[in-house]
């Protein structure tokens, strides 16, 4: 169903609002993925609030590795409820308009924590690699100051990027159509709306694209097979298996938020496709983001034993009112 625009234009010139098109005419269809985003919200928010209460409470944890999965965690959270709950309100009612100032606000913070979580995986890559490699060093190296100053920059470069970014899209004209064809406003589904030509607006999304995410990326493999290096002249088997099972659960993630992530903003434009596009939206917003949690609590015994006394100490104080 087709939105007119003319009722949400000024003078019939700017667009001042948008609409996100209907995943499916039939009820059950969209009910049955409402359910389901729903659930992995949820679950999403219950694991990675879980996480971060785990950390903050147990000393134990109070380690550089568990300092940046506390930020990771704390910016899922932020990153799903910037794009889930609109998206679920847009497929079971018919409210599925958007204001041009809600657009932008919306943008900004995905692509503010979406930046931000390269920034951390990165600089999670780094302190492993000082873990493994430079074990003498490692309390100078990835010091508390040396943590926050990383932490600090990562969410800069977020912020500064998703500003940016927003700030560049959003100066263009939109004078028609007004549908967004996808759930939430990702740049190229806005940008595809704009008026004139936007191929210098192409351009750079594709090369902040590149230079947010693959340069991290390239930091990432970079600190891998250096560990991979000093992994394998390991004498003691021992060794050697319990260096690669503190990098498991941060290699799964990496592989899960940058594969989804390439493949939706490296790919060629000709290759793009509404439906695959809307695909790959809800794995990376929805589906990840609720694995990742489950990747670390499972594959890791400290956050799992913290986990436990946290569960534990919720229910004694539930009993105890």
């Amino acid at each position: 169903m087709s939105v007119n625009c003319s009722l949400w234009q000024e003078n019939s010139l700017s667009v001042k609002r948008f609409a996100f098109t209907k995943f499916s005419e039939v009820p059950g269809e969209c009910f049955l993925l409402f359910t389901l985003i729903l659930l992995m919200f949820l679950v999403s928010l219950k694991g990675n609030a879980l996480i971060a209460l785990a950390i903050c409470t147990s000393p134990s944890l109070h380690t550089p590795m568990y300092f940046f999965l506390a930020n990771l965690s704390l910016l899922e959270m932020g990153y799903t409820c910037s794009v889930i709950p609109k998206m679920l309100q847009s497929l079971v009612t018919e409210a599925r308009g958007i204001s041009r100032e809600g657009c932008a606000t919306q943008m900004f913070f995905f692509m503010f924590f979406g930046i931000t979580e390269c920034c951390l995986l990165a600089a999670m890559a780094f302190d492993r690699y000082i873990a493994i490699c430079s074990p003498l060093h490692y309390a100078t190296q990835m010091s508390r100051g040396v943590c926050a100053h990383l932490a600090i920059v990562s969410w800069g470069i977020g912020c500064i990027v998703g500003l940016g970014q927003t700030n560049f899209i959003f100066s263009l004209d939109f004078c028609g159509p007004c549908e967004i064809d996808h759930f939430f406003c990702d740049l190229p589904p806005v940008l595809a709306l704009a008026c004139g030509n936007t191929y210098h607006n192409e351009v750079a999304v594709f090369v902040v694209a590149v230079l947010c995410i693959s340069s991290p990326f390239l930091l990432i493999i970079s600190s891998y097979v250096r560990i991979l290096v000093a992994v394998l002249v390991m004498p003691s088997p021992e060794g050697r298996h319990k260096a690669l099972s503190t990098c498991s659960s941060h290699l799964l993630v990496v592989t899960l938020f940058y594969g989804s992530g390439s493949i939706t903003y490296l790919r060629p434009k000709s290759s793009h496709s509404p439906g695959m596009d809307k695909l790959l939206a809800l794995f990376y917003t929805a589906v990840t983001y609720m694995l990742n949690p489950i990747i670390y609590s499972l594959r890791n015994k400290e956050v799992k034993a913290a986990l436990r006394r946290t569960l534990g100490l919720r229910e004694v104080l539930t009993i105890n009112r």
